[in-house]
């Protein structure tokens, strides 16, 4: 900042270049000023515009995706309250009665997916990484992706040498796959091939504005030979809510729950389209060696099996489902006592009543479950402890390896094999 003679400041860029006699000695200096107030001015009036711009992109996709999330679950509200009504009319037959009882149950688990594809966008779904196979894990999906697709879409895998494995959440992979598969179906109505690729890659290509890496990487892709997407629309294909396809022909979450799981797993997503040529989508996933720990599958519930008159300790700041879980643990044939938050929970303890136990929710006023859990695993470590959550940026960040996890919403099998 300077000052001209009339004494009004102003912006000024100042040049100064030294000046040297024949002999190379050094004998003053030439400076420059230039008066760059207006251009400055100018350029601060850019910026407020394109800060005002961004503003108005984020509310317009807050307001999208509020209207979306609306849309969805009142949709499935309907259903469910629906549903609720006609129990409750006299005279209801028993295969009336199983059928509005089976439409609550597969709706709420509608609901259920539909809340997976936000908390996978916003980075928040609590992830539980394991070591699998890659071609392995592929060749499982075959029936599924096939089925999926139809009789008049080809279906064929490229898979590259030395594959790998990865280190993901086994569910969301899965999830995110068949969410590409159904986008590329979509893509093809009068048939086409879809091809699902496997490669092993030296780095990670910068995609958006996200910076690329080198190393070992895994490249994914879903390949598709559609409609292809609008240049237009492409830099919006992952946004929530957004959707080329039809009115009720998609909730557009899909794209943005594989979005989610490559941003939360570490890795990234690009995606590569020409109209009337198809579409592929490439995920980039870190390597994690050639050797893969399979995870065991978890046998079915067996009711023999449940241990009866354990006493557990149920942490749950939320009165309704605290009275849903007291009812469905003491139907189960457990001893339950509820703890509304983790200071009650504790002071049980430290009075040293016995529990077989805890079974925390997250998320709560004051101390989380995850802080409980820690503090009863110091003092009193034969104890166990699962904690239960539907979201939480506290779990999402320590990767959830600590302590066994329930997922919200939780059923009666859940909590069956809970205490099996």
């Amino acid at each position: 900042m300077r000052v001209r003679k009339d004494g009004t400041p102003f912006w000024a860029h100042v040049v100064i270049d030294p000046i040297y006699d024949q002999t190379g000695a050094l004998t003053g200096f030439a400076k420059i000023t230039r008066d760059v107030t207006e251009r400055r001015h100018a350029q601060e009036q850019i910026d407020a515009g394109k800060e005002a711009l961004a503003q108005s992109q984020k509310l317009e996709a807050i307001g999208r995706l509020t209207g979306g999330v609306a849309h969805d679950f009142n949709n499935l509200l309907t259903v469910i309250r629906g549903s609720a009504e006609l129990l409750q009319r006299p005279g209801v037959t028993e295969e009336k009665r199983q059928r509005y009882i089976t439409a609550i149950a597969e709706t709420a688990d509608r609901a259920a997916v539909l809340t997976g594809q936000l908390l996978a966008f916003a980075r928040q779904q609590p992830l539980r990484p394991q070591k699998f196979d890659l071609a392995l894990r592929l060749d499982g999906m075959e029936h599924l992706i096939s089925t999926t697709i139809g009789s008049t879409i080809r279906y064929q895998v490229e898979i590259g040498p030395d594959a790998g494995s990865i280190e993901a959440d086994p569910s969301q992979f899965e999830t995110a796959i068949l969410n590409m598969v159904v986008n590329a179906r979509d893509a093809m109505p009068a048939g086409g091939v879809l091809t699902i690729g496997i490669e092993r890659v030296g780095h990670k290509p910068p995609i958006r504005n996200h910076a690329g890496a080198e190393g070992e990487f895994v490249r994914i892709w879903v390949r598709d030979t559609g409609t292809g997407v609008d240049p237009e629309k492409l830099p919006r294909i992952f946004e929530p809510f957004f959707t080329t396809k039809a009115v009720d022909k998609g909730t557009g979450l899909g794209l943005s729950q594989v979005y989610g799981f490559a941003k939360q797993s570490g890795g990234d997503i690009a995606v590569e389209s020409e109209l009337g040529r198809g579409t592929t989508f490439s995920l980039y996933l870190a390597h994690a060696g050639l050797g893969a720990e399979h995870a065991i599958a978890r046998q079915p519930v067996d009711p023999d099996a449940i241990l009866l008159d354990r006493r557990i300790l149920l942490v749950e700041d939320n009165e309704t489902v605290g009275r849903f879980a007291v009812s469905a643990l003491t139907e189960l044939g457990q001893q339950v006592v509820w703890a509304q938050h983790a200071a009650a929970a504790l002071e049980r303890l430290e009075r040293g009543e016995r529990f077989d136990l805890v079974f925390s929710d997250v998320v709560m006023p004051g101390m989380s479950g995850i802080e409980l859990a820690q503090t009863i695993r110091a003092k009193w470590p034969a104890l166990p402890v699962i904690l239960t959550s539907g979201y939480s940026h506290v779990l999402a960040e320590t990767g959830g390896q600590e302590f066994e996890l329930v997922h919200k919403p939780y059923s009666m099998e859940s909590l069956a094999a809970l205490v099996s």
